[in-house]
């Protein structure tokens, strides 16, 4: 009987793992699903991200569903996927999605209790090669800036010229620029490998397309491939 036991112990042992990274895999599937559905819900609004802006960004990141908690507690912090548009010059259609971290800044304590989407748009081929290598700190490694919003906002503002990333929230319906100052962005390499089945990095799948698009993130990117799919930015018209 202590035979047995022991045996189905082990075996009950041995099944946690495949269990909770099968659980794993299937949270990183529904964060990807979710950051299309976000992406597109916020396009689909009167007041939305500048169509002249998307159409000259070199990537977005969409971090879903973010709670305040996560950045009260031990540190923790908010989910997503980053695309780029694919190519030398960013000139392609937009790229398989790597998973992203967002790591918390005092915005933690501006977002209210209830979940809270963020989209940054990555405005040039400098910043897009940054977040995709290491951490980033937005405002020190990379400047970033609230971005315009409404579809006469102008992409030629001060502040857009200026700035590598333009970021946006949505919570309790409202939706807005908002600064992520002081905040950090990094691959999020774990996450990765769950969603891919392999370790890889991020430059790999956004630069090399080391992996197809996966079923997950189809919405996302086909959403982008329609709704911006060629990059108008001066470098990529100029071929840089």
């Amino acid at each position: 009987m202590k035979v047995l036991y022991a045996l189905g112990l082990a075996v009950l042992m041995l099944g946690l793992p495949v269990r909770s990274s099968a659980r794993d895999d299937e949270k990183e599937a529904d964060r990807v699903e979710n950051a299309g559905r976000v992406m597109k819900e916020i396009m689909d609004i009167p007041d939305d991200i500048p169509q002249d802006l998307l159409d000259k960004a070199e990537c977005v990141i969409v971090f879903p569903s973010v709670l305040k908690a996560a950045f009260i507690v031990g540190g923790s912090y908010g989910r997503g996927v980053m695309t780029c548009r694919t190519g030398e010059h960013f000139a392609g259609p937009w790229s398989a999605p790597t998973m992203m971290a967002l790591e918390g800044g005092s915005f933690g304590f501006q977002i209210g209790g209830e979940a809270t989407d963020f989209v940054l748009l990555v405005m040039n081929g400098r910043g897009a090669h940054s977040i995709l290598n290491s951490k980033v700190k937005l405002g020190g490694d990379a400047s970033v800036a609230a971005g315009p919003v409404g579809r006469s906002a102008s992409a030629e503002s001060d502040v857009t010229l200026r700035a590598e990333v333009l970021s946006y929230s949505r919570a309790r319906g409202v939706f807005a620029g908002i600064s992520l100052e002081g905040s950090t962005v990094r691959p999020d390499n774990d996450a990765n490998e769950r969603l891919y089945g392999q370790k890889i990095k991020a430059q790999d799948i956004v630069f090399h397309g080391a992996v197809p698009v996966p079923a997950p993130a189809e919405k996302l990117v086909s959403y982008l491939d329609r709704r911006s799919p060629k990059n108008m930015s001066e470098s990529a018209v100029r071929g840089e």
